[in-house]
């Protein structure tokens, strides 16, 4: 009697050596570490050695004739060919290091266009390649030190020395920058600013091939994207208008990432770094393939948890096609990365990747709202011009999938379940697809999810959220088989929590009010609001009042509108809001509150406030999933459409737009109101569901909230407030009108972990209290105004106990119990300030070999400053005070008060003396504002003559430079416009002092500028 067989199931062991983040790091035993200090020198000797076990060669290059000889060899020995004299020049000046190229022209070469083409002395063509993305190990890994800049002509003035460099293929792609332990890792960032001037641009421009940056103090790594630098620079020499990037602020240190193991623990150390990041096949593949070129031209480079996500998407692929499992929940499975984490990137190029495998015919990106159809297509059309298709309608739809150049096509769940519904055959069933599913919670479990699997015949179906459907919040509707995310979409790839994206400084934490729950004086207005639970009671007229008038009255605090910083080209003050409320009738009930208070407070007070609501079916879901808004208003009542026209209306009068219900139109209204929001035009925007869910804007600091949130609704709606943006932006404001603690804990626990809560949120007011109060009892004690820092520990010592108290004024200042209880007087607090900004000065006034010693260790909370910094405006109102009082007694106090404000801010301590000078010289005949207009474009002309007079500089072409440079917002400092203003010199001359003439008058207008930018 035989017995059937089963047949055995083979299962891989590993799926590949050559992951690019390693699956779990084990550090070093802390017995195996050294014990003794350890200089900067001794530091970068450890690190090259370690490079060098790694198969790096060592190369002692000091100098630009030896890298141009070693990247010829390197060119010559990749891509198997011997260039001529000729050939090399021609090559060199054309494809590598073109007259006009900078950093971005670079970068695209790397980074789109990586194949150049090489014409021959004999007239034939041959592509050469600058580095090999499909044989990544054929690329060879260099690296050297101590990096000499060229002087002199076409270079810096003086020269600047680099800490570590590799070199690709002779190219300088990752440049290392060292400080010794115990120095603030910031300091090494810092110093790109040192290489402002003699730097990367330098001779041939070769080291504007830098991809990546890594910085690190031995024990703290990070490293970033050369855009990230480039940016920062630019924003340093041109802190206003155009002369910085433009997109969201991404040039502050808070954009450097850390890596991490597939586990998301930080390797931290250089010693752990280096033997994983630096793994040549972890080095090359974040080059070649997990950067992405957007078409801002910022390089974006991926972080560990995206990479990882990627890959393990690519290996499912792979093993399930071998194993023949497609069209079955095995072929896929789920990445879970928190709200605001960069899903949509590393969606995007998992796609991206996915598209160039041999077998696979289509990607399919799959969302489940209108809105997010179109903000997921904008944001691929960031990363790569023309690399998704979207759809209008379900006829272009079937256009696509019948397309075979069409490979990754974004579209709803509702447009593709209609072709289904449409199409009961089609050759598409039988393609081999990757379907990724944005945002995978349950709205995508249901009978449009089936009805799509079952006609699909050979798919792998992959789903990214950031709050998954476990058992615990699945609810009992829906089908049974696919209540939860890992029944639907199979196994969880990856994990990377809000815990872990807290950890990483990559999403800000939340700070919680819970207004209603707060007992308190009965004299604090914001703790009034009271807590009832019936509906009806919910929209009494008079606690409707109640808080609109609380977010009236402590808008500007939660906003921090006192706060200024830089976005997209523009000076902001402070940050906007949405404001969540329960049903579509007390969306109306809120928008009518605010508008009717307009009339009894004066305009300058007005909040600029929009509404959107559309028809959803469940305003408010039992179990935590918040319920979709689609753009259909014809499923509104009659009443609440035409309320939303009305407020349409109001918005149109606002901003000269001409929006309607109508079904186009107010589509287009969502996108206007979503691009005003992000530019924060817009102080307040009143919604029911819609922008809860995959709507960013970095700009946006604050979550009022009058609705019951749970579950994925409650993190997905709090996930809105918490973008990074700058250091002024600490946290996420939620302000809860409703008792929600025990929902955020059960959120936090069950999308985080036990722990979640003490990372997640912010300590109580008490905490940070007790900590400013014992920092400014030191301060108070240790440097009593009046009495001089002496020597240079004291000075540091101050500098880094007034930057911890700035950075806790900072956090404190959103807490209504603080005000009244700052302890430093406004007067005491300014004087501070102006010691801070003295010794800011003279620290960076110092020569560049005192600032190695100095500044080390030294980093000081700038921006932290300049948002609450005082204007001219502020002055001249102070002026006019002045003015009354002369002659009184009281002018001495006012005149001093003055002096006070403009040496306790930045921006106008470089005006001092114009400002003096002019309440020195100004009348009661007219008006303040007029004769400062007027004394300013007379001091402005005095002073350009002067520096055209002492530098002998063409007088013509300077006034139109400086032109020029007030329209743009910044000094060009490269181009030839800055050397048609120069005195004639001949460049063949000796020591013609080109360089050196040419800096020295940079440095003169830049100042000019600084002076007298925004002073009209």
């Amino acid at each position: 009697m035989s017995e059937d067989l089963k047949p055995f199931r083979y299962e891989p062991i590993a799926l590949s050596n050559e992951s690019t983040v390693v699956a779990e790091f084990q550090p070093d035993a802390p017995s195996v570490r050294e014990a003794t200090y350890q200089s900067e020198a001794a530091l970068e000797k450890a690190f090259i050695q370690q490079l060098q076990l790694q198969a790096y060669d060592y190369l002692t290059i000091t100098s630009e004739v030896e890298l141009l000889v070693n990247l010829r060899r390197q060119m010559e020995r990749l891509n198997k060919i011997t260039f001529s004299d000729a050939e090399w020049e021609r090559f060199f000046t054309t494809s590598i290091a073109g007259a006009n190229d900078g950093i971005r022209e670079k970068t695209a070469r790397i980074q789109e266009d990586h194949i150049q083409v090489l014409k021959r002395d004999d007239g034939t063509t041959k592509n050469v390649y600058l580095i090999d993305k499909a044989s990544i190990h054929n690329n060879a890994l260099q690296v050297i030190n101590q990096y000499e800049t060229p002087v002199g002509e076409n270079a810096g003035a003086r020269a600047t020395r680099f800490d570590v460099t590799v070199l690709v293929n002779g190219l300088p792609m990752v440049h290392v920058e060292l400080k010794r332990r115990g120095v603030d890792i910031r300091e090494a960032f810092n110093q790109i600013n040192r290489y402002q001037r003699d730097s990367f641009w330098a001779g041939s421009g070769l080291f504007e091939y830098a991809q990546l940056f890594v910085i690190s103090n031995g024990t703290l790594t990070k490293y970033y994207s050369n855009t990230v630098r480039d940016g920062h620079l630019n924003e340093q020499s041109a802190r206003r208008g155009k002369g910085g990037s433009k997109s969201k602020t991404s040039n502050s240190f808070s954009f450097t990432n850390w890596w991490a193991d597939a586990k998301n623990q930080p390797i931290t150390e250089l010693t752990g770094f280096t033997k994983t990041f630096f793994a040549k096949h972890s080095l090359l593949n974040v080059l070649t393939k997990y950067c992405v070129f957007d078409v801002d031209r910022k390089l974006l480079v991926m972080r560990p948890y995206q990479i990882v996500a990627a890959e393990r998407i690519l290996q499912r692929i792979a093993t399930a096609t071998n194993h023949k499992q497609l069209g079955t929940v095995a072929a896929g499975g789920y990445i879970w990365h928190t709200t605001g984490s960069g899903k949509t990137l590393t969606s995007f190029k998992a796609a991206q990747l996915v598209r160039g495998l041999p077998n696979i015919d289509k990607v399919l990106f799959v969302v489940d709202r209108k809105d997010l159809d179109y903000q997921t297509m904008r944001e691929y059309e960031r990363f790569e011009k023309g690399a998704a298709n979207s759809n209008t309608s379900t006829a272009v739809l079937q256009r696509q999938l019948e397309d075979p150049n069409a490979r990754i096509i974004i579209t709803t769940i509702q447009k593709l379940s209609r072709f289904v519904v449409k199409n009961k055959k089609h050759p598409v069933y039988e393609a081999h697809v990757v379907v990724i599913f944005d945002e995978c919670h349950r709205s995508q479990f249901g009978d449009m999810h089936a009805e799509i699997t079952r006609m699909f015949q050979r798919y792998h179906l992959f789903g990214f959220t950031g709050t998954p459907i476990f058992a615990e919040n699945s609810g009992t509707t829906g089908g049974p088989l696919r209540r939860t995310t890992a029944q639907a979409f199979g196994d969880k790839l990856h994990t990377y929590t809000i815990v872990d994206a807290i950890n990483d400084k990559n999403v800000l934490p939340f700070r919680i009010d819970y207004i209603n729950t707060i007992k308190t004086q009965v004299t604090i207005r914001d703790k009034k609001v009271s807590a009832i639970d019936t509906e009806r009671a919910l929209l009494a007229p008079e606690r409707i009042t109640q808080i609109v008038d609380y977010i009236r009255e402590h808008f500007d605090q939660k906003t921090k509108r006192a706060s200024r910083y830089r976005h997209d080209g523009k000076r902001l003050a402070g940050f906007n809001s949405l404001f969540a409320c329960a049903s579509i009738d007390a969306a109306k009930r809120y928008y009518a509150k605010f508008a009717e208070q307009k009339k009894t407070i004066p305009e300058a007070q007005w909040l600029k406030v929009g509404l959107i609501y559309s028809f959803a079916v469940n305003e408010e879901a039992s179990d935590g999933i918040l319920g979709e808004e689609e753009f259909e208003t014809e499923g509104l009542d009659a009443s609440s459409r035409d309320f939303l026209d009305a407020a349409i209306q109001d918005y149109n009068a606002l901003f000269g737009t001409s929006f309607d219900t109508s079904a186009d139109k107010f589509q287009n209204y969502y996108k206007d109101l979503s691009q005003r929001l992000k530019k924060r035009e817009l102080d307040l925007v009143i919604v029911v569901n819609m922008f809860l869910t995959g709507f960013d804007a970095t700009t946006l600091n604050t979550l009022w909230a009058d609705k019951n949130l749970k579950a994925h609704g409650l993190i997905q709606a709090y996930s809105r407030t918490n973008r990074i943006l700058n250091s002024v932006k600490t946290y996420g404001n939620i302000v809860s009108f409703r008792n929600l603690e025990q929902e955020t804990n059960d959120a936090l626990a069950l999308f985080g972990n036990k722990d979640a809560k003490g990372i997640v949120l912010l300590k109580p007011y008490a905490e940070y209290y007790k900590e400013y109060e014992k920092r400014v009892g030191d301060l108070v004690a240790g440097f009593p105004l009046g009495k001089s820092i002496v020597g240079e520990a004291a000075q540091k010592a101050f500098i880094k106990l007034f930057g911890s108290i700035l950075r806790l004024k900072n956090i404190l200042t959103a807490f209504d119990d603080f005000s009244g209880h700052e302890i430093l007087s406004e007067r005491e607090f300014q004087d501070y300030q102006s010691l801070y900004l003295n010794l800011y000065a003279e620290f960076r006034s110092t020569s560049e070999a005192e600032k190695e010693s100095i500044n080390d260790d030294v980093v000081f909370e700038i921006e932290l400053i300049k948002q609450v910094e005082i204007n001219v405006d502020y002055i001249l109102l102070m002026v006019e005070q002045y003015l009354k009082k002369k002659g009184t007694g009281d002018d001495k106090e006012i005149r001093a008060a003055i002096e006070r404000a403009i040496n306790s801010s930045p921006s106008l301590r470089n005006k001092k003396d114009l400002i003096e000078s002019f309440v020195d010289s100004v009348t009661t005949k007219t008006k303040v504002d007029a004769q400062w207009q007027s004394f300013v474009a007379t001091k402005k002309i005095e002073e350009l003559e002067r520096i055209i007079s002492e530098e002998n500089l063409n007088a013509e072409a300077t006034r139109t430079f400086i032109d020029n440079a007030f329209r743009d917002g910044s000094i060009a400092a490269t181009g030839t416009a800055i050397t048609k203003i120069l005195p004639p010199v001949s460049r063949f001359s000796k020591n013609n002092g080109h360089a050196t003439k040419k800096q020295t008058v940079l440095d003169k207008l830049a100042a000019f500028f600084e002076r007298y930018f925004g002073m009209t």
